[in-house]
């Protein structure tokens, strides 16, 4: 069954009871207030009142519609975790997005040091360790579930534009000179 305005705030005031009453702890009543509010079904509703006092009073928990067969089945609660865990940044994408912006300055700070050396041929040394954190920071995510694939996949990008555009600055300054 759909759960309407009424469903919501009946169950937004159940759990703000049991916050006053102390059976809630203040992450896991800001959780189950925003899943009560994002709520579609009146059994969802259930799930997350059920295990408080003056639990769901639209419909008693006793049963539930079986959608797969179409008949009442026991109601059966699922566990809810109170609150996600934030995952951990990947030092190692947070410093492939450092080199790869600091790439162009890296090279141009080094160029005119090395001018007496082809510095062209040394541009290169900017962009190489964005790209080797990038792969590194990337292999690092998809094992271990970290966030930064957004900031590995950026520095791994920059790192290979300033890479390819160092290499075609060097074959310039090989074919003019």
């Amino acid at each position: 069954m759909l759960a309407g305005n009424a469903d919501r705030d009946r169950a937004g005031d159940v759990l703000k009871a049991a916050y006053a009453e102390g059976r809630l702890t203040k992450d896991e009543y800001d959780y189950r207030v925003g899943r009560a509010l994002a709520a579609r079904t009146v059994e969802e509703l259930q799930q997350l009142t059920s295990d408080v006092p003056n639990g769901p009073s639209a419909v008693p928990p006793t049963f539930q519609r079986s959608f797969a067969q179409g008949q009442l089945v026991p109601f059966q609660p699922q566990h809810i975790a109170p609150y996600s865990v934030p995952r951990r940044h990947n030092g190692t994408a947070a410093a492939a997005l450092v080199c790869g912006i600091a790439a162009p300055v890296l090279s141009l700070i080094t160029a005119p040091l090395l001018w007496g050396l082809h510095a062209p041929y040394l541009f290169w040394i900017g962009a190489a360790p964005g790209v080797i954190l990038g792969h590194k920071a990337r292999n690092e995510i998809r094992r271990t579930g970290e966030r930064g694939e957004g900031s590995a996949t950026a520095g791994l990008i920059l790192s290979w534009i300033f890479l390819v555009l160092s290499g075609l600055t060097a074959l310039v300054a090989t074919a003019s000179g």
